[in-house]
């Protein structure tokens, strides 16, 4: 095997691939027996993980009852991703920590899984993977979410949208929407877009059900997805 260019992986883990409909127990035990695999073989992993549609229904609740200012919405959503959190730890057992809410404290701890959640109103998931990627120094992301790679327009509502092997931040900005706000359905959030940008990250988008497709990733071999850089 290629010797790895990166040891700590960050993960940035959309709640909606945990949740589509109901806990998908199936999904978990596989990622974690692949997560594990790889820790045995010496790598360490910051996993950072989203409230997805969770998230969305309890937000879309609270609108329909009473009117929220943004900061409040994204509170809700917060507690969602430190829900799915808290589950993502506990599968993990005595291997993981966590669970990062406050970015200015990063965990320092010999275990080889840190899991992480939303932290700030305005702050996403991908950020907060963003931001640990830089404390952490790692220049790679692997976003996994529902969807195979990043299309050049919506392929629920567009049959001839085209998928984007390879994209650089300024055409990815292009594509996504320009400003951040409570529940954003987003292969990678804008804001988070922007300081991937400035900072040089390299984000890998993959579908997070297909984890034969990560493993290929983790190995350094073709992988279906879509590369922004």
């Amino acid at each position: 095997m290629k010797k790895q260019k990166f040891k700590t992986i960050i993960i940035s883990l959309g709640g909606s691939v945990i949740i589509p409909r109901e806990v998908n127990v199936k999904f978990l035990k596989d990622f974690r027996k692949l997560i594990l695999k790889w820790v045995k073989r010496g790598r360490k992993f910051v996993i950072i993980v989203g409230g997805g549609k969770i998230a969305r229904d309890y937000q879309n609740a609270a609108q329909q009852i009473s009117k929220l200012s943004r900061s409040r919405l994204d509170w809700i959503g917060i507690y969602a991703t430190h829900l799915n959190a808290c589950l993502i730890k506990e599968i993990f057992g005595a291997k993981a920590v966590g669970i990062i809410t406050d970015l200015e404290k990063p965990i320092n701890t010999k275990k080889p899984i840190i899991i992480g959640a939303g932290t700030k109103p305005g702050w996403s998931t991908d950020y907060d993977a963003a931001v640990l990627a830089k404390y952490y120094k790692t220049k790679t992301i692997i976003n996994l979410s529902n969807v195979d790679y990043v299309y050049d327009k919506d392929p629920n509502k567009f049959k001839d949208a085209r998928p984007l092997t390879n994209l650089s931040w300024q055409d990815f900005l292009k594509i996504v929407n320009k400003k951040w706000k409570a529940g954003l359905n987003s292969p990678f959030d804008p804001v988070a877009t922007r300081l991937a940008k400035k900072i040089g990250l390299e984000v890998i988008i993959l579908k997070g059900t297909n984890l034969g497709n990560l493993e290929k990733f983790l190995k350094e071999e073709k992988f279906r997805g879509t590369v922004i850089r």
